[in-house]
């Protein structure tokens, strides 16, 4: 099992680990990781909880190509298969809150749609990485696709079935996502560009794989208070708005905001049959009013033609890529 997070070391996927480990103490995790000293930490806090477990580490940063390939490499010579790959780098560079708009939507009837999805109200950056593409998309989806197409050989086993999964977001709007834009270099939402297109792979991936049995799924892990939400207003904001998100909770189940709770549909999907699960079905993690935690499955707004389209310009780009990229 694959774990692959940008800061692993905190959040949903420390939570996810731990809630694993939990289910099944005899369970080998294989920590992908870019900062090593903070991934050591983390495994020996795990095995000392766990001590039947295994707990490796492979340092990665899947917004550098290079360091995909190297750690593919490093997989591939460990382990003969690998059982679940939990995709769930993301990044949001810079984020701007729209201070007018977040204001007319706290008082506007449409304020429960706003704060659950953050439609029209973050403006975010992008930055161009050594590899010539867009930070954003690079980290939040091409750093994992080419980390899938290098990791072929170990998941696909038609006798037993192997699984991704990819932890999408509310925001991943149709809206912000175009086919000849796909790395969004021109617009202000990077983020949800690259979770749409998460979204449309996903599909994509189903739609080429199932029958050499690895399977692909998208999670929402709700409204979840992590490095990444603190990026977007400082801490103490989000503690005084708190008694208002635990208010909206009784009307929309959507704000999660622990890390435990936002790994509810993660470990969920753990205790899956892949065959029975819809492929155009994004599955959220939701937690009730009075702090109950659920699954709450909805239909993605995607298009199998154009999940089809995505796929043939990724592997496009792949080919264009390993021509400048040594590996």
């Amino acid at each position: 099992m694959l774990n692959n997070q940008r800061a692993l070391t905190s959040g949903i996927g420390l939570a996810l680990c731990k809630r694993l480990l939990a289910e099944d103490e005899e369970l080998h995790l294989c920590l992908a990781c870019r900062n090593m000293g903070k991934a050591e930490a983390v495994q020996a806090d795990l095995l000392a909880s766990h001590p039947k477990a295994q707990v490796t580490i492979v340092q990665v940063d899947v917004s550098n190509l290079q360091s995909v390939f190297q750690a593919s490499k490093e997989l591939k010579q460990r382990f003969q298969r690998l059982d679940y790959v939990y995709l769930n780098a993301g990044i949001i560079l810079n984020p701007r809150l729209k201070i007018k708009e977040f204001f007319s939507g706290l008082f506007s009837r449409k304020m429960i749609h706003i704060f659950s999805t953050a439609e029209g109200l973050l403006t975010q950056d992008d930055n161009i990485t050594a590899d010539g593409l867009q930070e954003v998309f690079e980290t939040n989806v091409f750093g994992h696709f080419i980390l899938i197409q290098e990791l072929e050989p170990l998941l696909c086993h038609p006798d037993r079935p192997s699984r991704l999964i990819w932890t999408s977001s509310c925001s991943a709007l149709k809206s912000n996502f175009s086919l000849e834009d796909f790395q969004h270099s021109k617009g202000q939402e990077p983020y949800s560009s690259s979770k749409y297109a998460t979204d449309l792979l996903s599909v994509a991936l189903n739609r080429n794989f199932n029958q050499r049995g690895l399977y692909s799924s998208v999670v929402c892990p709700g409204a979840v208070m992590t490095n990444l939400t603190y990026g977007i207003l400082p801490p103490f904001i989000w503690m005084l708005l708190v008694p208002v998100i635990l208010l909206l909770r009784f009307f929309v189940n959507s704000f999660t905001m622990t890390p435990y709770n936002g790994a509810e549909v993660l470990l969920w999907l753990f205790q899956q049959k892949p065959e029975s699960l819809n492929p155009l079905t994004k599955y959220h993690s939701a937690t009730t009013g009075l702090g109950k935690n659920y699954i709450n499955p909805q239909k993605m707004d995607v298009d199998e033609d154009t999940a089809e389209k995505f796929y043939q310009n990724l592997l496009a780009l792949e080919k264009r890529i390993r021509a400048t990229v040594q590996i």
